[in-house]
């Protein structure tokens, strides 16, 4: 039963196309349509003779193009002024802490020296990281270390050296002695008796020590009358200081050292310290125009 009905409209629509071709209804109806869809494409512009589309449209990008292009070239340029600054502060970190373990293999080096234990593996930090900067204080502190002496070391011979040093040097030959004895007539005394006496320049001298001032308990030592038993100490108490002042300098180096400073690849820093006093800008004011 379906399958009738299905062919008999069927058969019914056939006839009704056939029927509106023989009166011409059909072919009223097709242009219309392809006009349709033909203003629906819109209007075709023809091209000029040098093969371009005419028309100021084919020309000028749309308002709300021109719109997305600005938006995404002032992202662009956000994204790179963001990668710099990531970039600069990235260095500076980098830096800071090439700094920081420059510092601290300087501490680390200054506690053993204070010991009087050797370098160990801090003697290649120091060739690695100071050598470019400063070289003399390097092997200053490394030829030091092989023969370290401590505070406590020199106090004690000090002290064991007191007896000798109260007295003069009965070994000393006629001409020294006799060079000792008019020195010693004229003598200006800045402090009181008491306290140029030789006792007192030992017991001066011990606190010069302490309070690791050395060139006043080196000046102490040799002030007194057997001075000439003190020479091996003098001469330990001088590389001591030299020490001391090398390991200043390298501390120093470490916070303040523009470009020879190194990292522990064996790179140079060029961060600038942030401790370094920024650099002054000199200011010209612009000259005044002459007036014609």
């Amino acid at each position: 039963m379906t399958l009738f009905i299905a062919l008999v409209a069927f058969v019914l629509g056939a006839a009704i196309v056939a029927w509106a071709a023989s009166r011409g209804y059909l072919s009223q109806i097709l242009p219309e349509e392809e006009g349709t869809e033909a203003s629906a494409l819109g209007p075709v512009e023809e091209p000029t003779g040098d093969g371009e589309p005419s028309g100021a449209a084919a020309v000028t990008p749309p308002a709300d193009q021109m719109a997305a292009i600005g938006t995404v070239e002032g992202r662009v340029a956000m994204l790179e002024d963001r990668i710099s600054r990531l970039d600069f502060q990235s260095s500076a970190a980098s830096g800071n802490a090439a700094r920081a373990e420059g510092l601290l293999i300087a501490f680390a080096a200054r506690r053993l020296i204070d010991r009087g234990e050797p370098l160990g593996y801090v003697t290649d930090q120091l060739r690695l990281r100071f050598m470019n900067a400063q070289p003399h204080a390097v092997e200053t502190v490394i030829a030091f270390s092989k023969n370290p002496v401590t505070l406590g070391q020199l106090s004690a011979r000090l002290e064991a050296l007191s007896p000798d040093l109260a007295q003069a040097d009965h070994n000393q030959s006629a001409w020294e002695r006799a060079r000792y004895e008019i020195a010693s007539l004229f003598t200006v005394h800045r402090d009181s008796p008491a306290l140029a006496s030789p006792s007192a320049r030992i017991a001066r001298a011990k606190i010069m020590l302490i309070e690791q001032r050395i060139d006043n308990a080196i000046s102490d030592v040799k002030r007194l009358p057997g001075a000439e038993a003190a020479d091996k100490w003098i001469a330990d108490a001088r590389r001591y200081q030299e020490a001391q002042r090398a390991l200043d300098l390298l501390e120093t180096t470490a916070m303040l050292e523009p470009s020879r400073l190194q990292d522990a690849g064996g790179n140079k820093v060029n961060q600038p310290s942030p401790l370094a006093a920024p650099a002054t800008v000199e200011m010209v004011a612009p000259e005044p125009e002459q007036a014609p």
